[in-house]
């Protein structure tokens, strides 16, 4: 896949910024989740958990992008 700006209401986009929203949007339903059922309390930092996963549910989007190449 060829990543060019998309047309969003007659603003171009960087696609990369649609990826960021949406592995944002993963990442909030997963964190209330894990809230839910209290998973967040049996980690050492909360917050570096929180941020590896976004940055592997970021690498998953892009890759599913990308076409898994």
């Amino acid at each position: 896949m060829k990543f060019t700006e998309i047309n969003l209401f007659g603003v171009y986009v960087s696609p990369m910024s649609l990826m960021i929203f949406a592995a944002w949007l993963v990442v909030v339903a997963l964190r209330r989740t894990a809230d839910r059922f209290g998973l967040l309390r049996y980690v050492w930092h909360p917050t570096l958990v929180v941020a590896a996963t976004y940055s592997i549910v970021l690498w998953l989007v892009v890759l599913i992008a990308a076409g898994l190449r």
